[in-house]
């Protein structure tokens, strides 16, 4: 697709030519708006008895699940989106094993806030650490890969992980707190899709020092194919079946589980919030608030005023950026000067290595075939 050149920005919500392959109608709604309103129904269950359906949902788990203690999982980051996942799980009566996948950057902030919902829920935490060499040596290869998504190697190390637990306990449900109400808007070309193993395998081989040996990865076939019709383990988005406003859920949990905010979205981890606040928005020109507060307008948490008044105030404070600039060079065995470098090289895109791409394409289309909605 070609990109855009000159700017314009949506008149419903405020995403805009940043996003290389926006598309505007005659009233000047971007593509985003009215993918949204196609699909929203698919996704958003809540003014579909989606309270009821997900109870159906819990009463389900539990049903099948007699005598298991645990009957099913969820990932806590510290973040929003996951603490309340965690709270809500248990308000509906279920037994989740809750675990955390450690790659090395978790701020404190966020790992008080995982002790303290614990400890109020009365809830068994598992930990898993995964291999600080190898997570190092993927996160160097990816960065002089000089691509967008730099939070691929942990993101797939978490979904990795949690599979890993729920094969071990033999745990058919994963709840996951990925949500439509402030993900709806998330443009392809600010990133690549983080499950394919292909895609990382290759940078690694091109850019690593060292063979993944331990780290936790999904092929396509184990993730697409033996997960979800040989051993079906079912996905459920919980926060989809209610009415989820990130504002009232912080307030919730500030007061019943004295958990803290940490400043901005995925920000619980130190490496993230460098990620998104500063080495996209410097390197690509992408900026995640935009397509966050979309997000949120068009589910009516937000309105246009106060999304495009707050994208005028600096996602950063120019004394944090140095400190955590120094920090994550430091960490990877870079030198503040090496680190920059890396930043200040020419872009590239996911397309420039190797990828299963047409694999994912081939598989969605086939699904939609089959199954519709």
């Amino acid at each position: 697709m070609e990109q855009n050149s000159e700017y314009r920005i949506c008149t419903r919500c405020i995403m805009d030519t940043s996003d290389p392959w926006i598309t505007f109608d005659e009233q000047g709604v971007c593509n985003h708006c009215r993918e949204y309103d196609k699909i929203v129904d698919n996704y958003l269950f809540v003014k579909n008895d989606g309270e009821k359906r997900l109870q159906e949902i819990a009463d389900e788990i539990n049903r099948t699940s007699k005598g298991n203690k645990f009957n099913c999982i969820v990932g806590l980051s510290g973040g929003v989106d996951s603490s309340y996942l965690t709270y809500k799980a248990v308000q509906l009566g279920l037994r989740p094993l809750v675990v955390h996948v450690d790659c090395g950057w978790n701020s404190e902030i966020a790992v008080k806030n995982i002790e303290n919902i614990c400890k109020a829920l009365n809830l068994d935490l598992f930990t898993h650490v995964v291999n600080w060499e190898e997570m190092k040596d993927l996160q160097r290869s990816f960065f002089l890969a000089n691509v967008a998504n730099q939070d691929i190697p942990q993101d797939h190390a978490i979904f990795s992980g949690l599979y890993h637990y729920a094969l071990k306990n033999n745990i058919k449900y994963v709840l996951n707190g990925s949500n439509f109400a402030s993900e709806s808007v998330l443009p392809r070309a600010w990133g690549y899709n983080a499950l394919d193993y292909r895609h990382i395998r290759g940078i690694q081989k091109k850019f690593g020092k060292i063979k993944l040996k331990t780290y936790p990865h999904l092929t396509f076939f184990r993730r697409y194919i033996y997960f979800s019709f040989i051993r079906r383990i079912n996905i459920v988005r919980v926060l989809n079946y209610i009415h989820y406003d990130r504002e009232e859920a912080i307030k919730t949990m500030e007061k019943e589980l004295g958990w803290r905010y940490y400043g901005g979205k995925h920000h619980e981890s130190r490496f993230t919030k460098f990620f998104q606040a500063y080495y996209l928005p410097v390197k690509f020109g992408y900026d995640k608030r935009r397509a966050h507060y979309s997000s949120l307008i068009l589910a009516g948490q937000e309105n246009r005023e106060s999304a495009l008044a707050a994208m005028n105030e600096k996602s950063y404070k120019d004394n944090e950026i140095g400190e955590d600039l120094d920090y994550i060079a430091k960490k990877l065995d870079w030198t503040p000067e090496e680190f920059n470098a890396i930043i200040h090289q020419p872009n590239k895109t996911y397309k420039d290595y190797p990828s299963n791409e047409w694999i994912f394409n081939l598989g969605f289309k086939i699904r939609k075939k089959l199954f519709g909605k």
